[in-house]
């Protein structure tokens, strides 16, 4: 009786296989076979096609064409990060993918690498970052085809982050082995590190993002969130090196396979192949072993998995630990103001006043708080313009103890150039004091990348307020009565080692957002998840305040206490603290794993150069 193995291999001499494959219909179970053990068992695959005497291997692959399943694994891993992270939350999936990413890259040179990577890359930000289409076409108004277009060339473009990376760890490592299981982590980690500065940086839909609620939750106040990334990317190269050197894996499958093909093989009357076909089955071995395993492997491949396990057990373990202390025990009330404004009116000068009606109108019932929060550009005029309402509800929070911060956009000439600059700008007024202008900004939100090129060309690279500049990197904290509070804007809040550098001083952190550019997709969600995993690195309380939600005041350790509905006018309350003390990733930021990835690297190139 022939196994699995036996099936894989013809010997072309006159007829196509794919004529043969599509005379012979009976043959699809098999087919079905072949794709799996491809999948599970490619090391058995490549050892039983280096002897199999053909002259030209890569055309017998063509004919086979079984491998072209490998090119699908790549868009179906990159979807299972997306779904791993909020709101899908399904996190065994992102550590699954890191398993099917191994077994496709096994034997794949550097150039099929950056294609596999590519296609991951397609799949990951084709439906993580499906909202930039919203944006394009609701708010950017762009037609539909335009806008598919234009967000067709994101994704492509984005996706090269990921093939790069992909290139990068086969070039520098083109044998599948022991070394993988962490040297694959420490490429992948590099990879995401990179992507998060250059050209002003993206870093949107980490893997380690979907772990606040997991027990890799409690390596974020000491790793980061790329130092759960690498757990996860372990976790599952891991997995995938058990599974490669585990024979009982093999001979499950060959069991199951055998049955398959021996139910087959009799109800064709023993004639899986015709009598006159020009394709002769080819066998390494006439049993039914499967190929053998190395023994230092088999004791490896246990032990990485227990490595994996120890990991998660100190994550839970680290999760007990409080990092910071509550310097003041009374709480700070909180009033986030979510004016629901819509975009397509919010810049318009007949609707200006109105929109700062509907912010006053909404905290009206919440002056005596402590702070009353309005979201970015709340007030859609310049400082200079608003000067005088400014000063009105100043006076207003002053007599009633309260301290208001809100968005405002603020420009300021250049004594020396003469000329202007506009700020995105966060200001605190009545008990507090302050301004802090925004550093990171978002490419055609709030600048156009080669304006001179673009601008005017489409309504898209002319939106409102796409002329902001980035402020200084040095900054002073805005004031809430005594206290201080680190501020981001919108998109800063999802850099790590920029929220860590500006909260070292803070009794605690807020960011204010406009998501209405994300309309009614997931990156709202998305936003608020990274929003969390802020939090949960620097053991610090956080008010978020948006337009249309989600509002959320977040805890030390990265829950959610309270939330609001989106795409509604409405006022959320809470309460936070002021806290002290400092975890060790607010001291280090993300320094000792991407120290500790680039030292594995130059380890196993040192190792192999010795070798």
């Amino acid at each position: 009786m022939r196994t699995i193995e036996q099936y894989v291999y013809f010997r072309r001499t006159e007829t196509p296989l794919n004529e043969f494959v599509a005379r012979k219909n009976n043959c699809r179970i098999t087919i079905i076979l072949q794709l799996i053990y491809l999948v599970i068992q490619p090391k058995a695959h490549d050892q039983m096609t280096s002897v199999t005497p053909l002259s030209n291997q890569s055309k017998f692959n063509e004919l086979t064409h079984l491998k072209s399943f490998k090119w699908l694994l790549f868009p179906i891993a990159g979807v299972m990060q997306t779904l791993s992270l909020s709101p899908f939350n399904a996190w065994p999936l992102g550590i699954l993918s890191i398993t099917l990413i191994m077994f496709g890259l096994q034997g794949a040179t550097p150039r099929k690498s950056f294609l596999f990577g590519w296609l991951f890359g397609l799949g990951l930000f084709g439906t993580g970052t499906s909202w930039v289409y919203i944006s394009i076409n609701q708010f950017g108004n762009a037609p539909a085809p335009l806008a598919a277009f234009l967000t067709a060339i994101f994704i492509a473009g984005i996706a090269l982050f990921s093939a790069f990376t992909f290139w990068g760890y086969r070039k520098l490592f083109n044998q599948d082995n022991r070394w993988s299981v962490i040297l694959f982590p420490a490429v992948w980690v590099l990879g995401d590190w990179f992507r998060s500065w250059f050209l002003t940086g993206f870093p949107w839909v980490y893997l380690g993002y979907g772990h606040i609620e997991t027990p890799l939750a409690g390596w974020a106040s000491i790793l980061g969130v790329y130092g759960i990334t690498f757990i996860c990317c372990l976790s599952g190269s891991a997995i995938w090196y058990f599974l490669s050197c585990s024979t009982w894996a093999s001979k499950i499958l060959n069991k199951l396979t055998k049955r398959e093909l021996t139910s087959h093989h009799q109800s064709s009357n023993n004639k899986i192949l015709p009598k006159n076909s020009n394709y002769k089955i080819l066998s390494k071995n006439s049993d039914n072993k499967t190929p053998p395993k190395n023994s230092n492997n088999k004791m490896l491949a246990p032990s990485f998995i227990g490595f994996a396990v120890t990991l998660w057990i100190i994550g839970a373990l680290a999760s007990n630990i409080e990092w910071s202390y509550v310097k003041q025990s009374e709480p700070i009330s909180i009033a986030a103001v979510q004016g629901n404004i819509p975009q397509e009116l919010k810049w318009n000068r007949d609707y200006r006043l109105k929109s700062i009606q509907i912010y006053k109108t909404l905290s009206a019932p919440h002056w005596g708080k402590d702070l009353i929060i309005w979201p970015e550009t709340a007030i859609p005029m310049l400082y200079d313009q608003a000067k005088p309402i400014i000063f009105q509800i100043s006076e207003l929070a002053q007599e009633k103890g309260s301290t208001l911060i809100t968005g405002i956009p603020y420009s300021e000439r250049n004594s020396t150039t003469g000329q202007t600059t506009i700020h995105n700008s966060i200001l605190s007024i009545g008990n507090g004091e302050n301004i802090y202008h925004k550093q990171k900004l978002v490419p055609f939100g709030e600048y156009i990348p080669l304006e001179d090129l673009l601008r005017g060309l489409i309504q898209f690279f002319d939106l409102p307020m796409s002329s902001f500049s980035a402020g200084p990197t040095e900054q002073h904290l805005l004031k809430e009565s005594s206290r201080s509070v680190s501020p981001y804007i919108c998109y800063e809040i999802v850099y790590p080692d920029f929220v860590a550098k500006n909260a070292k001083d803070a009794d605690y952190l807020l960011t204010i957002s406009n998501d209405s550019w994300f309309g009614r997709s997931i990156g709202p969600l998305q936003h608020l998840e990274m929003v969390q995993m802020r939090a949960l690195e620097n053991a610090r309380y956080i008010v978020r305040a948006t337009n249309n939600g989600i509002s959320a005041v977040i805890s030390p350790d990265g829950r959610i206490q309270s939330q609001s509905e989106q795409f509604i006018r409405t006022v959320l309350t809470g309460e936070v603290y002021a806290m002290g003390g400092r975890t060790p990733f607010n001291y280090t930021g993300s320094a000792p794993i991407l120290l500790l990835c680039l030292f594995i690297i130059i380890l196993r190139r040192f190792v192999s150069r010795r070798l």
